[in-house]
Formats: C-alpha cells, sequence, structure tokens
C-alpha cells in the first residue's frame, strides 16, 4: 500500500513539475429524439449501433475542439437534427454486385446539423449562446485537412469551421504560445 501512494504521489509531483494541466473545457450534448432525425441512417449495421458509433465520434471530436478553449469553460449542445453528408442505397442501385447498402456522397446531400448551444464560463455565466442551423453547401469543393478514410469527415469539417468561426475570440491568436 506505502509503494502504491508513493507511486501516486511521485506521479503528482512529475506532472505539477512538467507543467501538464488536467483543466480543460467541457462539452456536454445532449441528442435531443434522434430516432426523429432527417439522417443517421447506417450502410450496413444496426441502426442504433451506427447512431451511437456517430454520435460518439461527434462527441470525442467536439472535445477535441473544446481543449482550445479556456480552462473551465462549458460548452452545452442540445442537438435537434443531423442529415449526414450523402444518402443510404442498396448496393444493386449504384451498380455493385453486392447485398450490401453503401453511402453515397453527392453534392446535393450536404451535411446538416441543426442545434442550440450555451458556453459557459468557469463561474457558470452564459459567454455566448445561439441557435443553429449549420449547413456546408460547398462541402466537397473545400480543402479538407482530414483523411478521406476519417468517418465522418464532411461533418467534423462544418463543425470545426463553425467552432472556429463562433468562437475566434477566446481561442488563441496563431502568435500566441
Amino acid at each position: 500500500m506505502k509503494n502504491v501512494t508513493r507511486s501516486l504521489m511521485m506521479a503528482a509531483v512529475l506532472l505539477g513539475v512538467s507543467g501538464v494541466s488536467w483543466a480543460k473545457a467541457d462539452v456536454e450534448i445532449t441528442w435531443q429524439e434522434p430516432e426523429r432525425y432527417t439522417d443517421v441512417h447506417p450502410a450496413n449495421e444496426s441502426r442504433v449501433k451506427f447512431r451511437e458509433r456517430t454520435f460518439a465520434d461527434i462527441q470525442k471530436y467536439m472535445e477535441k475542439l473544446a481543449e482550445k478553449l479556456p480552462d473551465g469553460h462549458k460548452l452545452q449542445m442540445n442537438v435537434t437534427n443531423v442529415d449526414l453528408a450523402g444518402q443510404v442505397w442498396p448496393g444493386s442501385f449504384v451498380g455493385l454486385n453486392s447485398p450490401s447498402d453503401v453511402r453515397l456522397i453527392k453534392r446535393i446531400d450536404i451535411p446538416r446539423m441543426k442545434f442550440d448551444y450555451k458556453l459557459l464560463d468557469a463561474n457558470g455565466q452564459q459567454l455566448k449562446g445561439e441557435e443553429v442551423d449549420l449547413k456546408d453547401m460547398s462541402f466537397q469543393d473545400r480543402v479538407n485537412p482530414l483523411f478521406n478514410s476519417e468517418s465522418l469527415r464532411y461533418e467534423k469539417n462544418m463543425l470545426r469551421d463553425w467552432f472556429n468561426e463562433t468562437f475566434a475570440e477566446f481561442l488563441p491568436k496563431k502568435d500566441d504560445k
């Protein structure tokens, strides 16, 4: 027991000396009535599993973005609709000799997300908030720094652009270190 306590104390000291900070902005996302969303449809897995994986992926990505916000801030989002880029079609409809479904991405099937948000400071005071009807009509024409294999790359690109524009005043400047 003494060795465990000593190890934990040593780890805490080392983390304190190295300047690592564990405090960061929190992200809380509420998915309101997701079964009514326009399109969170899977190509080849259960609808519930796909929805859970999709929401977890967006949550993780928003947490990554929020790391740039000041410590102690909290971003609360209430998502009321999601429409992923593309549409799910049976493989045979798109020329595949396969019983599998595929998500076909076309310019007209743009990613969309509808939500309201609040950005709170460390004291719980609201700094920003509004309803957002986010859509990216040029999602295939813009530079997307995410890999082609990245899941939800169009949606993440759309969210990153929104986040950086909406919270620019709270984000570190390029010349800040």
